[in-house]
């Protein structure tokens, strides 16, 4: 007995230490399975002792997948995108199935929809790296496209060897006539992979800054549009606050608005609501504004609308007629500086690509755009192009594009146009501007040093929000006086941060006038009309009106022309003034107020335009334009009565002088008598150097010789005084 007692022990003894070793395995096994992570599905028999806590998440993750499911409608909204009829789904999905993970981290399908949600939110896309990763570490299959969603994911954080190798996986696994569009696509993102790579190797030199409060919010702020001379800014905005204070079902988000900011002191004015009837409780967004700000054209509903200040108010948005607007979508728009240009974007099928860029040109006889026509294969791709604009300088476009060598989703590109009118080959602006994400809606001031554009980034104040970009230039080499200072600069390196100065980009070469037109007695604003005239060519380029009640005007004149300005108003005499601007003059801003004289005897009226062959009395042709509207201005008062009187600078002899200016004089006498104007109206006077406006005194001060010509210049003029009625 005894031994068989001890023997029992012995067996049961074995035992103990089997069921310990079993218990060590186990663990073990469920140590490694937990660490391996697997793919836990949510199903309530496996949280039997979590009955509340699953029930919670379950709901969670039933929410979630709801919103995460919504079906994508047809709808395109201002950034042109069909998929973004989910994004605002998708963000609000994100907050239920957070919460479900917390619950569960380890199930492939919600890490794989959580990391789809981050794609699609603003700001936070590289959330969605660790989802998807885990998805794919727990599930192989966990969706036919995870390959193709992390490569986005590694291609928005910018690790594009890793995106590369994702899309190539991806890649690897379609085929069939059925999966080509696929296929294509994810060709293209490896090519933009590779593309980023090498923009980001060699940034331009350029300052990116927020451009901050007022303008931006926390609220979505982006489309901004600027006059030629910055002092206006118009935009779109997406806050509570919108007109109707409704909500767009499709988009989830609140309705677009229309902004706008104004530049006082240098300073930038709290925002304003544009109100109606630019803003309307649907879409509302901000598309093109004229140079002087006084025409703008909207996006609503996807049409093209435009609006006209009349005054201090703006008219009620007026369709585009049937050349621009269609049944399909047009979304974007840009004047050029003389107003009879517009380049316009529609997805029209009979286009190269999903969206192109459209050009029609105003048709005086029928007061109306004419026939619209595709710029062509040089700009437009077989995919989007959008948000086009024309600089005031006329030859250079820029456009964002999903097409051409972009770096991934839109970039902006320019092109500029050649003396026969066709484009050259389109220019990706560049890194840091353009990046990984979608970058459109940009603006470039008239000099061309500083540009606005709409963007996500870390330092936003919200969703979207409007930046401001500073051209420097290209970077100067590196200088060294001697192998001394190399060696000293190794020895002891520098520690301080440098801050860079601004250096001067290489500007456009337009001038921006401007200024008011005023009554010469009272100084009262007048709204009066403008033609601006080519002097050489004798025609007519561009008319437009001073504003009503501030009367403002502004206009971009390209280098390389002789400018002619007329102003007229009922009951004033025309003013005329005279803008000679070589090709090589560089950027610059002209402040020009014009006083405008009444019809009244006395009244004095410089012709600025009245040009003579040199040391000659006779008319070159560019100053019958000038003579035909001192005409008009007679027959149209036949009792008044007028002198012509004509002066000469200084140099040469007094006779001379005399003698030049009374025969100039009667030369534009006689040029008015063969156009039917009565001779005993007309009286030719010349006054030599009599009457200077520049006295030699004042010449002999000036420095420079351009700056004394001119001076000369002022003196030798042709005017004509109203000596009765």
């Amino acid at each position: 007995m005894e031994k068989y007692f001890h023997n029992k022990h012995a067996i049961n003894g074995q035992n103990i230490k089997m069921k310990k070793y079993t218990y060590l395995l186990l663990t073990l096994i469920l140590f490694v399975s937990v660490t391996k992570a697997q793919d836990v599905p949510f199903d309530k028999k496996l949280f039997k002792e979590q009955k509340d806590a699953f029930k919670e998440a379950k709901a969670n993750l039933d929410q979630g997948n709801s919103l995460f499911e919504v079906i994508p409608s047809s709808y395109i909204d201002i950034n042109n995108r069909e998929f973004d009829t989910r994004r605002g789904y998708y963000r609000e999905a994100l907050s239920p199935l957070f919460k479900a993970n917390k619950f569960n981290s380890n199930n492939s399908q919600l890490n794989y929809r959580i990391g789809r949600c981050y794609l699609m939110s603003s700001v936070f896309k590289e959330e969605a790296i660790p989802h998807l990763e885990k998805a794919l570490k727990l599930n192989n299959n966990v969706a036919s496209d995870i390959h193709y969603h992390l490569g986005i994911a590694y291609h928005l954080s910018m690790e594009f060897d890793k995106a590369i190798k994702e899309f190539t996986i991806h890649k690897a696994s379609l085929s069939g006539k059925e999966n080509a569009s696929e296929l294509e696509n994810t060709s293209k993102k490896i090519e933009e992979c590779k593309m980023a790579k090498k923009m980001i190797a060699k940034p331009i030199r350029v300052f990116i800054d927020n451009f901050g409060q007022p303008v931006n919010t926390k609220y979505p702020e982006y489309g901004a549009i600027i006059s030629a001379d910055e002092s206006i800014m118009m935009f779109t905005s997406r806050t509570p606050s919108t007109t109707g204070g409704e909500i767009d079902p499709l988009l989830n988000e609140y309705y677009e608005d229309i902004y706008v900011a104004k530049k006082v002191d240098g300073k930038w004015t709290t925002p304003e609501n544009m109100g109606t009837p630019v803003n309307s409780d649907r879409h509302d967004a901000t598309t093109a504004v004229a140079p002087d700000a006084q025409r703008m054209i909207i996006y609503r509903e996807g049409d093209l609308y435009e609006c006209k200040l009349n005054g201090q108010r703006w008219s009620k948005p007026k369709s585009l007629n049937n050349n621009i607007n269609t049944k399909y979508h047009e979304s974007s728009a840009s004047y050029s500086s003389d107003g009879k240009t517009l380049y316009f974007v529609s997805n029209k099928p009979e286009g190269f690509g999903h969206h192109d860029i459209y050009v029609t040109q105003w048709n005086e006889k029928k007061d109306d755009w004419g026939e619209a026509k595709n710029l062509g294969p040089v700009i437009n791709t077989k995919y989007k192009e959008e948000a086009v604009l024309i600089h005031p300088d006329g030859k250079t476009l820029y456009f964002s594009s999903q097409g051409h060598k972009t770096m991934g989703g839109y970039d902006i590109f320019k092109s500029t146009m050649n003396d026969d009118g066709t484009w050259n080959e389109p220019e990706n602006i560049g890194y840091p501007i353009n990046t990984v994400d979608d970058d459109v809606f940009f603006v470039i001031n008239a000099s061309g040093r500083r540009g606005y554009y709409s963007s996500f980034k870390a330092d936003g104040h919200g969703e979207k929000d409007i930046y401001m970009i500073t051209f420097l230039g290209p970077d100067k080499p590196l200088q060294l006086s001697s192998e001394d200072n190399l060696l000293a600069s190794i020895a002891k390196p520098l520690s301080e941060k440098v801050i860079e100065k601004q250096v001067d980009a290489s500007s456009k070469r337009i001038t921006i006038l401007k200024g008011v037109v005023r009554d010469m007695k009272t100084l009262t604003p007048v709204g009066a009309s403008l033609e601006l005239i080519d002097i050489e060519e004798n025609e007519t380029l561009a008319t437009f009106e001073s504003n009503e009640k501030t009367g403002k005007y502004l206009v971009s004149l390209p280098s390389g022309k002789n400018y002619g300005l007329i102003v007229r108003k009922d009951g004033y005499l025309f003013h005329s003034e005279n803008f000679n601007i070589p090709k090589t003059a560089a950027y610059q801003e002209v402040e020009k107020n014009i006083d405008l004289k009444r019809i009244e005897v006395g009244s004095v009226i410089v012709l600025k335009n009245i040009f003579y062959d040199y040391n000659k009395a006779s008319l070159r042709d560019a100053s019958k334009n000038e003579l035909d509207r001192l005409a008009k201005v007679l027959n149209e008062n036949p009792t008044v009565k007028i002198e012509l009187s004509a002066h000469t600078d200084s140099r040469g002899g007094n006779k001379y002088n005399m003698d030049l200016s009374q025969r100039r004089a009667q030369s534009c006498v006689d040029y008015l008598i063969k156009n039917n104007i009565s001779a005993d109206r007309l009286v030719s006077k010349g006054y030599g150097e009599t009457q200077l406006i520049r006295t030699d005194a004042d010449i002999a001060k000036l420095k420079f010789e351009d700056e004394k010509e001119a001076a000369h210049q002022e003196n030798r003029r042709t005017e004509f005084k109203i000596i009765s009625k």
